[in-house]
């Protein structure tokens, strides 16, 4: 008995030899030539790879933008609730139109408000500086701190509506500044570190802590309606909570790499996404990413490697794409304007996740000026006029047109010391000397 079943062993081994010539595996060599049976696998296990593919536009492309819009405020260091631009008027002329006085002797916050014809801004000592254009002279200098906090550098975020500034800093105060009237509406000290922008939704102030906290608060009196604790990271990183409104929602982006949507008026956690690709998933894993951008129904965040464009009513992942936004990127209409991390030049569609095109910023700066390829230090990007404004740190700036074509390589007239806003046609900013530029 046991021979027999040791004949048939063997007679089933040498059946199954591994050779080319058994029935086994007789499509051995069409699947390697198959090009559609691993299709799927292929680019499931391809997508870790960072997109670096230069794609030219297609010739009969044709994009539909808004009209260019005359811009006259900007309470909103990102310029409006959705963290999105708007595509501006521009004079285009690069002539130097004004030039303040110095407004300070410290380090001034990269970002500037601008509200009936006020430029604001703070610096590093807690000042809260209030510059009249009409009347050219700095209106306010106000400053919330005792003497006790005088050492400590403060990094004050700031939010103008109806005259009143909101502020948070790095100290733990949260304060209400009416600066027309010189006078504080309310101050809390919540003691913990803030870290943050600043959103007004309804009556509801709306920031976040360095431990991932929401805070609502009641935007009249100062007073907490809700905390929301999300996952705490024992290790600061350099990414910046982030806050952006979707209609009746608050999307918060926080520092563990996790997203949130909360109902603005109920204040409850509608779904949340975590977008931290470590692999070391505990508190101490450090999460790096780009502003949220909310457009319609649709949420646009980039984190150390990705791109993701989410359903802001479900949570849902519409399309991941394989590469990070270097600065914030656009939104105008259904297209999406992003420089990635490769310094890529994309333009993607947002409805079918298609890229329009793809460029190397530096090489197309390289060819235009006919000089080899060198990298450039990017600062901001803007839709101007129907074209691509790209900023950069040395006072130079890129126009292109709406198809990725370099029109023209030009350098301001003043250094660039803050994000550029666009007011009445102008592009306004703080020089290296902590003057205000206006640049026609």
């Amino acid at each position: 008995m046991k021979f027999i079943f040791a004949l048939i062993v063997l007679i089933f081994v040498q059946n199954c030899s591994f050779d080319n010539k058994t029935g086994i595996w007789e499509n051995e060599n069409k699947i390697k030539k198959s090009d559609n049976l691993f299709k799927d696998f292929e680019t499931l296990t391809s997508s870790n790879k960072i997109f670096d593919t230069i794609i030219p536009i297609k010739k009969e492309f044709k994009f539909k933008i808004s009209k260019p819009i005359n811009n006259f405020k900007w309470h909103d260091i990102f310029y409006d609730e959705t963290n999105n631009l708007k595509n501006f008027k521009y004079n285009d002329l690069n002539q130097l139109i004004y030039k303040s006085k110095k407004v300070t002797k410290h380090n001034i916050n990269d970002s500037v408000l601008f509200d009936n014809n006020h430029v604001i801004t703070s610096d590093n000592k807690g000042n809260i500086i209030v510059f009249s254009i009409n009347q050219n002279k700095i209106l306010v200098k106000f400053n919330f701190y005792k003497k006790k906090y005088k050492k400590i550098k403060k990094q004050l975020n700031l939010i103008v509506k109806n005259n009143i500034i909101y502020v948070s800093d790095n100290i733990g105060f949260l304060y209400a500044y009416n600066y027309k009237f010189n006078k504080i509406i309310w101050a809390k000290d919540y003691k913990i570190p803030f870290r943050s922008n600043l959103k007004i939704a309804d009556n509801k102030l709306i920031t976040s802590n360095q431990n991932n906290g929401l805070y609502l608060i009641d935007v009249q009196t100062g007073d907490l309606l809700k905390l929301i604790p999300t996952e705490e990271t024992t290790v600061k990183n350099e990414f910046i909570n982030n806050l952006s409104l979707n209609k009746n929602s608050v999307i918060f982006l926080n520092t563990y790499g996790s997203l949130y949507s909360i109902d603005n008026t109920k204040m409850y956690i509608k779904w949340f996404l975590n977008l931290n690709q470590s692999t070391d998933i505990n508190p101490s894993s450090l999460f790096l990413g780009s502003q949220v951008i909310a457009h319609e129904d649709t949420i646009v965040v980039s984190s150390n490697k990705f791109t993701y464009i989410i359903d802001a009513n479900t949570g849902s992942l519409i399309f991941k794409k394989n590469f990070s936004s270097k600065i914030k990127p656009i939104i105008i209409k259904n297209y999406l304007f992003l420089i990635t991390k490769k310094n890529l030049l994309i333009s993607m569609n947002l409805d079918n996740g298609k890229i329009i095109y793809s460029y190397n910023v530096n090489q197309l700066i390289a060819k235009f000026l006919n000089t080899k390829k060198k990298e450039i230090d990017l600062l901001n990007i803007m839709l101007v006029n129907n074209n691509i404004y790209i900023f950069l740190k040395n006072a130079y700036l890129l126009k292109l047109n709406i198809r990725g074509q370099v029109l023209d390589v030009k350098k301001l007239p003043n250094k660039i010391n803050t994000y550029p806003i666009v007011i009445d046609g102008s592009l306004l900013f703080f020089n290296k000397k902590n003057k205000i530029i206006i640049v026609n």
